[in-house]
């Protein structure tokens, strides 16, 4: 059957729960409020929608056949994520206060990047399988694609910004660099733990 209005909300509230709950791209968000603020974290979060829309739209066209069909080339990808999610704890972890104006300053996560980084990021794999395999109807599939990735991208973005707003808002809690540095020790540690899940499966 066609994409009804029930079916559309169903999906709605599992567009929001899962981009709302804490992951790899919250987690990131969240530091780059705290350590640059909400606007210099808008192109993040512009990456991360529009990201994940064009890797929404490519799972529901087959890509995600691809993994059934291959599984060696899942496995790589969980591992090729799960390096990269290392290296961003890393960068999280070493980040310099905000006022810092030396040359090896920190910037936040561009729009490229995090564009990209949803094709290595486990958490959005499963969001975008589960988005196609449960809620598109084969009628009119193309058109259902199409509308469920828009959804979910317009739902995603601003749900990921409360993470970066919250962040913002720790900013004069976070002036203290000790502070700091803890709280991106902390971001990094839970950053690392986003990867327990792939641990875990087999």
């Amino acid at each position: 059957m066609p994409l009804s209005f029930d079916l559309l909300l169903a999906f709605a509230l599992f567009a929001f729960v899962t981009s709302v709950t804490p992951g790899p791209n919250n987690m990131m968000l969240l530091a780059s409020g705290v350590n640059f603020g909400f606007r210099r974290s808008l192109p993040h979060m512009a990456g991360i929608s529009i990201g994940f829309f064009v890797l929404v739209v490519a799972v529901g066209l087959g890509l995600g056949g691809l993994f059934k069909a291959w599984p060696l080339l899942y496995t790589v990808l969980r591992y090729v994520g799960a390096a990269y999610l290392l290296y961003l704890a890393w960068k999280i972890a070493t980040s310099g206060p905000a006022s810092d104006t030396d040359e090896n300053r920190s910037e936040p996560l561009g729009f490229l990047g995090a564009a990209l980084f949803q094709w290595v990021n486990p958490k959005a794999w499963v969001m975008a399988i589960g988005a196609i395999s449960t809620y598109t109807p084969m009628e009119g599939y193309f058109t259902n694609v199409l509308i469920i990735s828009s959804v979910f991208a317009l739902i995603n973005l601003p749900s990921v910004g409360i993470w970066a707003g919250f962040g913002s808002l720790l900013r004069n809690v976070l002036r203290d660099p000790l502070r700091l540095r803890l709280f991106n020790g902390l971001m990094a540690i839970l950053l690392v733990a986003s990867l327990y899940p792939l641990i875990l499966e087999r």
